[in-house]
């Protein structure tokens, strides 16, 4: 499964996959919300996972995309 990671590149956030050092997609002008929204459009296309991190860089939420690949199978 890829990995993307979505994180702020000061005015910008960016879509990066694991291992590449060009981002996959860069949303200029927006806020973290709607930068999550974009990232989220643009894993329909993509399968993997979508990490997303704090505007500090630290890890905040994980995301599977399809959610039927999702490998975690819990009730919580």
């Amino acid at each position: 499964m890829d990995n993307y990671f979505l994180q702020n590149n000061g005015s910008d956030w960016e879509l990066k996959k694991e291992g590449n050092s060009k981002a996959s997609k860069t949303f200029k002008d927006m806020n973290k919300t709607e930068a999550t929204q974009a990232a989220a459009q643009f894993m329909k296309n993509h399968s993997g996972s979508l990490k997303i991190r704090k505007l500090d860089g630290k890890f905040e939420e994980e995301r599977t995309y399809p959610k039927s690949k999702d490998p975690k199978k819990s009730k919580g």
